[in-house]
């Protein structure tokens, strides 16, 4: 069966703020450009998950008629608490002792999901042609150029096999390409390795991002109220990242934990870190008496200005968290996502503007970067994140204060991060034994429960898309190495080693897999790769 194939003047790879905004900025230049934007989840917002809280500033610079027009972005922050946590209890910083880019006046507290709903809604009015469920898996390259892409087959077997039903992929051809998949997105990671765009950065680094909703009592909340900490749990084990806690709209509680994926002990588990946190007293009280609706994971690319690809290449730009554009400095990657997603669009929408030019690798996007906002606001960011992998919490934190309070971020010296993620994991046999207490049910669950609140579907008879190099690395090395870390990194059991025959093998539950590409990245030996499952399975976060 023949490929069916479409044509369009700009292709976008992904329905999230980087995406939406890169499609709603084209359309703004030029009305007649005929730009499609692709998603894979079911339908926009399906994958979205975020903290939130969101700074307007590329959204003002958008939509300018945002509040008229009905953007979701309701609840102001209204009270802002930084804490460091310790096992019997915390103290809360003052705000001047706290890195300005923390703080969060004139910010919301928002259902990203909801914004990116609503975002799709303003373009679709533009003309842009959105199409959800349909994921993006193969690149289409012709002489070394990127021409679009080509979907996901639908009715493929397990075994490889056309069930009833088959539909092969189709084929998405346009003059530009944008890529904005979000955080180790796994065309954007074969566009890096394929034209080296990160030759001479520092490595990517990545958090762990949970996150639940939890439904409290009426008048048992404080809309607008932000509460950020460090410590324990995680300090207890040499392991390093930050939690946040945000009271929503509707009696709701927003709690979260980031776990920086750079951490040692194999024995580690992320999820069961952040079901240890919210016993906290200082985190149990704000949850107390609400019940937990909704449960996510995904995976946060925070190396951030050091980190940063090339973003061009012959007929295509990374945009977003596919390049890593969030200020981890801020916990927020949203405004600049959209940003890099406008600067993007006046680029295309400008080497577009000459009918008779060929496609090209349009470097002058760099430029365009270099001269705005978020240039100077990654730029000022850079040192955080080393300081706190060099330094510490404690000491990282005040080197931060006094870069940003002080110095405005532009202190005369840089700091980086050469280590990759993947390689700090000591043998199993050398890393302290962790122990975590079972679940009680009301402030802490297990992993399967939890998935069920993230609506995950995938068609069971369909393809792993949990990829291995090498069938024999889980267990001839990661088991014996490091007790196979993928039963414990993964937030949703996707992994588990069984017994067969008397002898241990890897088990890849791939229904369970919530989109979060932890083991991509966490992988000791590197030999998972995450690619799409078939269009419009993963979670279906309602409001995350």
């Amino acid at each position: 069966m023949e490929r069916e194939s479409m044509e369009f003047d700009v292709l976008v790879v992904g329905a999230g703020p980087a995406g939406l905004s890169a499609a709603i900025r084209l359309k703004q230049l030029n009305a007649e450009l005929n730009v499609c934007v692709v998603e894979k989840g079911s339908e926009v917002g399906a994958h979205i998950l975020s903290g939130a809280v969101f700074e307007p500033r590329a959204l003002n610079e958008l939509l300018p008629e945002w509040r008229e027009q009905g953007a979701p972005l309701d609840t102001p922050v209204t009270d802002d608490e930084i804490w460091l946590l310790d096992s019997k209890g915390g103290r809360q910083f003052p705000n001047w002792l706290t890195p300005k880019t923390m703080h969060n006046d004139g910010n919301y507290i928002i259902s990203l999901g909801n914004l990116c709903r609503w975002l799709a809604e303003q373009a679709e009015g533009l003309g842009v042609e959105i199409y959800p469920g349909f994921s993006a898996a193969e690149l289409i390259e012709q002489d070394g150029v990127i021409g679009g892409v080509i979907t996901g087959d639908m009715g493929v077997g397990l075994d490889g096999s056309e069930k009833d039903g088959y539909m092969p992929g189709m084929e998405l051809r346009a003059r530009y390409t944008l890529f904005a998949e979000g955080c180790r997105g796994h065309l954007g990671k074969a566009l890096i390795a394929r034209y080296q765009l990160d030759a001479g950065r520092s490595p990517q680094h990545y958090g762990l991002g949970f996150k639940e909703i939890w439904q409290l009592p009426e008048g048992a909340t404080k809309p607008g109220k932000v509460v950020h900490t460090a410590g324990w749990p995680l300090s207890e084990h040499g392991a390093s990242g930050g939690s946040y806690l945000y009271h929503a709209d509707n009696n709701q509680v927003l709690v979260g934990l980031i776990v920086d994926l750079n951490y040692d002990n194999p024995n580690l588990n992320p999820f069961e870190e952040f079901q240890r946190f919210k016993t906290h007293p200082e985190i149990a009280k704000h949850l107390e008496g609400g019940e937990r609706i909704s449960y996510g994971a995904r995976a946060i690319a925070k190396g951030g200005f050091n980190s940063l690809p090339k973003m061009s290449f012959p007929g295509g730009l990374l945009i977003g968290c596919d390049a890593g554009t969030l200020n981890f400095a801020k916990i927020k990657g949203s405004h600049t996502a959209m940003k890099s997603g406008m600067l993007a669009a006046e680029v295309v929408a400008e080497a577009l503007s000459d009918a008779e030019a060929g496609v090209q690798d349009l470097t002058q996007f760099e430029a365009h970067f270099k001269a705005s906002w978020l240039y100077d606001e990654l730029y000022r960011s850079r040192n955080f994140g080393p300081a706190l992998h060099k330094f510490g919490s404690m000491l990282g934190g005040a080197f931060n204060t006094l870069d940003q309070n002080l110095f405005g971020g532009r202190l005369p010296i840089t700091l980086k991060d050469e280590h990759r993620d993947h390689a700090q994991l000591q043998p199993a046999a050398q890393a302290a034994a962790i122990q975590y207490p079972k679940p009680d049910g009301k402030l802490s669950f297990d992993r399967l429960s939890s998935v069920f609140l993230s609506n995950t579907y995938h068609e069971e008879d369909q393809p792993c898309h949990l990829k291995l190099t090498d069938a024999a690395i889980p267990v001839q090395v990661n088991l014996a190495q490091f007790d196979e870390p993928a039963q414990r990194y993964c937030p949703a059991g996707v992994y588990e080693i069984v017994e067969e025959g008397g002898a241990p093998r890897l088990q890849i539950n791939a229904a369970n897999c919530i989109h979060c590409k932890t083991c991509d990245i966490k992988d000791p030996s590197q030999n998972i790769t995450w690619v799409t499952p078939e269009g419009g399975g993963g979670p279906n976060y309602p409001n995350m």
